[in-house]
This record gives C-alpha cells, sequence and structure tokens, in this order.
C-alpha cells in the first residue's frame, strides 16, 4: 500500500527533481553574504576599543581570551558569557547575523607595541586577572575572504550575465570562453534526420538539382571520371512557406553525411570579431568530418551586399563576417568536400561576390506550387487526418491558387481543429472550406454592432463588387458574396481567379473596373461615397502605377518602365524619372482610374433594377453564392466549363504576374 501510495496517477515514483548548476550559485551567494554579516558589526567603531577599555574590562574579569596576530599589531578580544549579560558590552559589542550572539571575536584592539602589550597582559595575571592568549601569524581566513568579496561577487555577475548572452550553459556557444565556437547543429549517423525526398511533394525542379548534390556524395566518381567537380553551394531562393527548409532537411535525411544546420543570425554577436570566429570554427569542423554539408537558413542576415546604407564609413561586425564566409567558400586554398547550402527570400540584397560561381554554382528557384504539385502537397499533409469520404483533394487544390505548401498545410491543420471544435468524427468538405475562408478572411464576427443604414450600404456596395465582376468578361468568377464581419473587413466579395502566366491590358482594366464597382454602386444609390472602399482604392492606385510606371502598358509614356529588379534605387537619392515625367504619370495613373470608375458606374447604371435585387437578397440572407447570380443575371455567356462551384475566398493576382494567396476584396472604413 505504502508503494502504491507514493506511485503517481500514472502508475510510476515521483522522480526527484534535476539538479540545477543555479541552486549551486545561490547557495555559494547566500553563504558568503552571511559570512560577511557574521564578520561584520554596523561600523567599525562601534567595537573597536582603546587600550584603556581594554585594561578596564580586563580587570573587572569580562575577557576570555584574546588572540595576537603579531604581523598586524591588532588583537581579537573574546568576551565571557557573564561580561556580555552587561549593558555596556551589549551596546558596543560586535553584534552576529540580523543581531545574533556573536561566535567570533566582540572587540578588535590595535595594541601597537608587542613588548609593553604583553606587560600589560602579565601584571594583570600577577593581578589575580588571567586570561587565555594565543598567538597568531595572520588574520583569519575569513576576514580575508570578506575583504575580496565584493571582487568576487562582480566577477560572478559577470561570468553568469556572460553565460546568458552566448546562449546559456549548453552548446558550442555556451561557456565566455567559447562564444566565438560555431553554434551549428550536427546531424550525422548518431542524430540522423529521417525526412526524404518523398515527404517532399512538389518541387520537382528543385528536387531534381539538390538530388545531383547528394548523387555526387554518395557516387563522386560518377562525375569526377568525367572531370567534374563537386559543386561548392547551392542557394534556394522563393517566396516564404515555399519548402526550402523542409527541401534542406530532405537533403540532410538522403545524403547520410554530416550535416551542420544553422540560421544566419547564428554568427551575428554583440563583441566584435564573434562572427568571423564562427564561420571559421563552422568550417573547420566541416573539413575534418568532410564530405559534409552546411545548410545556412536565412542567410540574408549577414549576406546583404557590402556598401549599402553604410553611412558610418567603418567596416561593421557584419561586413567582416561576410568577408570571412566569401574567404571559407572560395580563397585562397580552400579545396575541401564540403557543399554550403542557403535558403532566403531575398536574394536581391545578397551580395554580388556570394552568388558568383565558385561559391554558390547554383540558385535554385522553389517557386509557389502549380495545380498539380497543390494536391500532391494536400495528400501529404491529409496522411495524419481522419478525412469523410466527401472530400475531394483534386477540387481542393483548384480551389487554393496562390497558396503555399504552408499555407496548404495550415489549412489541413485548421480543418481538422473546426471539425474538432463541432465534434465530428472526421473531417468533412464544408470543414477545409470554413478553414480557407478563416485563414484568408479571418474570424467571423456575427456580434459585431453595425447600423441598419450601414448594413444597408455594405449590402450594395458587396452587390456592385458582384455585379460589375459578373458582366465583365476577364474579372474573376464570383464565388459568394457575404456582408457577414470576418476579421477587419465589414463584407467581402470572394473571386476564383485563373492561374495566368502573363496578364494582358484589358484583363487587368476589367479587374479594376470590378474592384471600383463597390464605390460605383454606393454613388449610384445613396448618392454618396463611404470611407469602406479603402482596400479596394489602395489597390486599384498599385495596378494602375504598375501599369504606367512598371508594365509599359500606358500610351503616353511608351514602352518604358522604371523597375528596377537589382533594388539599386532604393539607396538612389534621385528618381529615375524627371519631375515633368511625374507629372505625366500622376495624370495618367488618375484618368486610368477614373475612367474605370466611371465604366463601373455606366454598367451598374444599366443594371440598377438587378443590383437592388442582389442587395436585397443580401441583406436578408447575409450570404449569396453563385447560384443566386444566376437566377437574377442568368448565366455569364464567357464562364469556361470547366469552372467549378465553391465557397472559396479568392481575389486576382497582384501586379508581378505570378500568382500568389488570394485576398477578399475586403471594404471597410477601420
Amino acid at each position: 500500500m505504502d508503494n502504491q501510495n507514493n506511485q503517481d496517477k500514472k502508475g510510476k515514483f515521483p522522480q526527484a527533481p534535476k539538479f540545477n548548476i543555479n541552486w549551486f550559485y545561490t547557495a555559494a551567494f547566500i553563504f558568503l553574504i552571511l559570512m560577511f554579516f557574521q564578520n561584520s558589526g554596523s561600523s567599525e567603531e562601534s567595537f573597536n576599543i582603546s587600550l584603556t577599555n581594554f585594561e578596564k574590562y580586563l580587570n573587572d574579569n569580562d575577557i576570555e581570551k584574546i588572540e595576537v596576530y603579531a604581523q598586524d599589531r591588532t588583537a581579537s578580544v573574546f568576551l565571557t558569557s557573564q561580561a556580555l549579560e552587561k549593558e555596556i558590552h551589549k551596546k558596543n559589542s560586535k553584534k552576529g547575523v540580523f543581531g545574533t550572539p556573536n561566535l567570533g571575536a566582540h572587540y578588535q584592539l590595535q595594541y601597537g607595541d608587542l613588548k609593553l602589550f604583553q606587560e600589560l597582559l602579565q601584571k594583570a595575571a600577577n593581578d589575580g586577572h588571567p586570561v587565555e592568549v594565543k598567538f597568531q601569524e595572520s588574520s583569519n581566513w575569513t576576514e580575508i575572504l570578506i575583504s575580496f568579496l565584493p571582487i568576487l561577487l562582480f566577477i560572478g555577475v559577470w561570468l553568469y550575465f556572460m553565460r546568458r548572452m552566448s546562449g546559456g550553459a549548453g552548446g558550442g556557444g555556451g561557456q565566455i570562453f567559447n562564444i566565438g565556437k560555431s553554434k551549428a547543429k550536427l546531424f550525422d549517423q548518431d542524430t540522423m534526420v529521417k525526412t526524404t525526398f518523398k515527404d517532399v511533394a512538389g518541387l520537382e525542379g528543385a528536387k531534381e538539382e539538390v538530388q545531383e548534390i547528394v548523387d555526387f556524395l554518395k557516387n563522386p566518381d560518377k562525375y569526377t571520371s568525367l572531370g567534374g567537380k563537386i559543386p561548392k553551394g547551392a542557394l534556394l531562393v522563393g517566396p516564404p512557406g515555399t519548402g526550402k527548409t523542409l527541401l534542406a532537411k530532405a537533403v540532410a535525411g538522403e545524403a547520410h553525411v554530416p550535416f551542420f544546420s544553422l540560421s544566419g543570425s547564428d554568427f551575428v554577436e554583440m563583441f566584435v570579431g564573434v562572427g568571423a570566429s564562427r564561420v571559421r570554427d563552422l568550417f573547420k569542423q566541416a573539413q575534418q568530418k568532410a564530405p559534409s554539408i552546411i545548410f545556412i537558413d536565412e542567410i540574408d542576415a549577414i549576406g546583404r551586399a557590402r556598401g549599402k546604407s553604410n553611412f558610418t564609413g567603418g567596416n561593421d561586425e557584419r561586413e567582416s563576417t561576410l568577408n570571412q564566409l566569401l574567404t571559407e567558400m572560395d580563397g585562397f586554398g580552400t579545396d575541401s568536400n564540403v557543399i554550403v547550402l542557403a535558403a532566403t527570400n531575398r536574394a536581391d540584397v545578397l551580395d554580388k561576390a556570394l552568388l558568383r560561381a565558385g561559391r554558390f554554382d547554383r540558385q535554385i528557384y522553389v517557386d509557389l506550387p502549380d495545380l498539380k504539385e497543390r494536391a500532391e502537397i494536400f495528400k501529404v499533409h491529409l496522411k495524419p487526418i481522419k478525412l469523410d469520404k466527401n472530400v475531394d483533394i483534386d477540387f481542393m487544390s483548384k480551389q487554393t491558387p496562390g497558396f503555399s505548401g504552408a499555407d496548404i498545410a495550415n489549412v489541413c491543420n485548421e480543418a481538422a481543429l473546426i471539425a474538432a471544435r463541432k465534434g465530428k468524427k472526421s473531417v468533412e468538405h464544408q470543414d477545409f472550406l470554413d478553414a480557407v475562408d478563416r485563414i484568408v478572411g479571418g474570424l467571423e464576427k456575427k456580434n459585431k454592432i453595425i447600423t441598419k443604414d450601414e448594413k444597408r450600404t455594405i449590402a450594395f456596395h458587396e452587390a456592385g463588387h458582384a455585379t460589375v465582376s459578373w458582366l465583365l468578361e476577364h474579372a474573376a468568377p464570383l464565388v459568394k458574396v457575404t456582408i457577414v464581419p470576418r476579421g477587419q473587413s465589414l463584407g467581402a466579395a470572394w473571386y476564383l481567379p485563373e492561374e495566368r502566366m502573363i496578364v494582358q491590358t484589358d484583363q487587368m482594366l476589367d479587374e479594376m473596373c470590378a474592384t471600383l464597382g463597390g464605390r460605383a454602386a454606393e454613388k449610384i444609390i445613396f448618392d454618396k461615397i463611404s470611407t469602406g472602399a479603402l482596400s479596394d482604392l489602395e489597390k486599384v492606385t498599385k495596378q494602375a502605377r504598375a501599369m504606367v510606371t512598371i508594365y509599359g502598358l500606358n500610351d503616353k509614356l511608351g514602352n518604358i518602365t522604371y523597375y528596377d529588379s537589382s533594388n539599386q534605387a532604393e539607396y538612389s537619392f534621385s528618381k529615375p524619372y524627371s519631375e515633368e515625367t511625374a507629372q505625366i504619370i500622376d495624370k495618367e495613373i488618375s484618368t486610368l482610374i477614373e475612367s474605370q470608375y466611371q465604366r463601373a458606374i455606366d454598367i451598374l447604371t444599366e443594371n440598377k433594377d438587378k443590383l437592388i435585387l442582389l442587395a436585397e437578397q443580401l441583406l436578408v440572407k447575409e450570404v449569396i453564392f453563385k447560384d443566386d447570380l444566376e437566377l437574377f443575371f442568368g448565366k455569364r455567356p464567357f464562364e469556361k466549363e470547366e469552372e467549378s462551384e465553391t465557397d472559396k475566398n479568392q481575389d486576382n493576382k497582384d501586379l508581378n504576374n505570378s500568382t500568389e494567396t488570394p485576398e477578399k476584396t475586403i471594404d471597410t472604413a477601420e
């Protein structure tokens, strides 16, 4: 029974608390403090006595023993227990810790000449007042310790904070004297990574590139027999969440060679020269275990172009770290089987010397997944989820254009959480649609207080978006419209855009016109406009500016672009065009936007009766779908047959002609 009582709920005996080194530090600190109080009084004057008082106490038989320190010409006086009861000694003698009785000396005496002091003691003994006398060579060790206590405390505190700043008690940088050591995590045969290329869905082109590096490490003779050399490095570039780090993990799991993993920020420290020292130590360790792989995540932390935004004129710590990295990768006398993998989503800011052949021989672009790749990614992330039979993976991949691998993983996890919240036994199709709405649009706020007039304005605004987009050929197909507040939006019209590789002028104009349909509807119905179209105006302004200044789609300016892919203009103090051209640009942007706004007004004026019916239906139902629009407008004459119906939140492409995460046409004054 006793054993059972001592067991915890899981049937195991409770484990003893683990030893922590901080306990030792705390105990030592408390001990030093106690010793300090034990051997120190409130002031030196309170327990130093003169020879006259000493002789008086000696004649009164108050002194029990004396310790004489001939080298210091001092003596420690110990009182008898009876003497300690006297008021004079209670007031002036040295106290213990927090006023407790003192176990050490009660008085200190500076006796001067030793011979005279001995004669004084001999005279007292002859008069019937003998005391015990001990001669010591030096002062008590505790007094010596107390004298050095402030220095010891300062050193202890300094060492403690140095340990904290250098990464804690563990790892290569854990001790103050190891602060220049590499902080890379080593994965070898003892700590092998289980991720393989089978776990990386999509990214076929990128996988093919890195698989060749892995194959080179496994079968070097296959390439060296033809005169080939092992590549020095490969740089993984792409938007966030596309799987760059996951691809590096797969390389670590497949290569079966020592794999050093760390972040670019691990080289950065407050001490000068630490970054360069850690780079040297990292490559030294990698060369000792060659062939090996070094993976530096977010390399832009140390690899930014030198000389930019450096108005001080000095060579900072980051630049010295980069210089050391350049030397280690391809400097004088570097010839080792060490491959460097790096990942970044800011390749435009990296130093050109870092990107040249011989350092990073390959730049592998990891793009957002296409339709087929999204289906493969869904299959990977849906393996641990209990799916209902009605879930169609191909359907879900079609409804998620612009989603990265991380976005798809988030959708799957959010769908499982929604299903669990509703008490379901499996994750259904609607749960995935709700998950996408939750991620892209935000949380529903049905209890948000909105006045009747505001709700009516929002309904006509969203109905305007739906009407214009339905009647324009190149506008994205509408999925649903809602006036239920979600996130920061008061209402939203959701679309499913095409995955285009290039965008033509009429397509962009139709998208701008559909975006301005909300404000145009407010103008037609209420003859007033509101601040609810803020996000619409921001979007069309960016599109119009891109058409004029980036893509060369304006007849007035012609085939010219002011886009700088190298981002050099960011550090320039002048614009790449004159003030006269700037005025033309501003005028053309305004003309472009106003023409599409007027076009939206004309479309809505011709279909005002349908707009009103749609808005009234929206006020009643709060959410209407594609089928509801077909009842009012009929089928779109230019709709593609393969286009499928869904409850998915989508929007048009951004201005770089590439597919990105869709956005709602959020209309909010907040």
